[in-house]
């Protein structure tokens, strides 16, 4: 993680590039609910015969007892993992609370934990999700950054763009000093497929106003968030 708050500094000073900034994500990504109330859908009849196609493609006798309901309880179990498509996040973010007696540091939540959903193979990626952001005047229940997590994590993701997603919200609704995301997680995609390195952690950050633009506070973010500053 420490490369996350070092620059790569250039042979001459000539060689310098201006500094980047993160691309723009669609607000739509971030602020509403990804699916339309007017958006066509298949059939639930139809979810379920696409999942007898496919134990029919793995070879399995779809007519066995084991497997009779099984259709029924993956459609079901896809209502309750990708909820996070019909959930708002701004909603989420929209109520907070004005008595902070000028409390003017930033709020930490670690160790979030979550599991999602890798939109390349389908498989689980699983992990913690640790948030801060420095308020303006009001600050947000801390359930409600959990929630916001649950919400992008409850979709088919990359762990790249769900960290994205999490700061621009935050950052658009609650319009803080400045968002910190860190997010570790592991990867069945490659862990249990694949090259199957199991154990292998993945780290994505996202930092915007203080933290991206002052290292000593990514540094003290990345401190709190490891456990060695008290």
């Amino acid at each position: 993680m420490d490369a996350a708050i070092k620059s790569i500094r250039p042979n001459k000073p000539s060689d310098r590039q201006p500094e980047s900034r993160p691309a723009e994500l669609d607000p739509s990504e971030f602020l509403a609910a990804a699916v339309r109330a007017d958006q066509p859908r298949p059939a639930r009849a139809e979810a379920e015969a696409a999942v007898k196609t496919l134990l029919a493609y793995i070879g399995e006798n779809t007519e066995r007892e084991g497997l009779l309901d099984t259709p029924r309880r993956v459609v079901e179990a896809f209502d309750e993992l990708y909820q996070g498509y019909h959930q708002c996040p701004a909603e989420v973010l929209d109520r907070t609370f004005g008595e902070t007696a000028g409390y003017d540091d930033f709020v930490l939540v670690r160790d979030i934990e979550f599991t999602s959903q890798c939109e390349h193979h389908m498989m689980p990626f699983y992990g913690k999700a640790h948030i801060a952001y420095t308020p303006v005047e009001r600050v947000v229940g801390l359930s409600k950054l959990a929630r916001l997590t649950d919400i992008f994590a409850r979709r088919l993701q990359t762990q790249e763009h769900m960290t994205a997603q999490i700061a621009a919200a935050i950052d658009e609704i609650l319009k803080p000093r400045g968002v910190a995301v860190l997010i570790e997680a592991e990867h069945t995609c490659m862990s249990v497929r694949g090259v199957a390195k199991h154990g292998a952690s993945t780290f994505t950050s996202r930092f915007t106003g203080m933290f991206r633009d002052n290292p000593a506070e990514q540094a003290r973010f990345l401190s709190l968030v490891r456990g060695t500053q008290r």
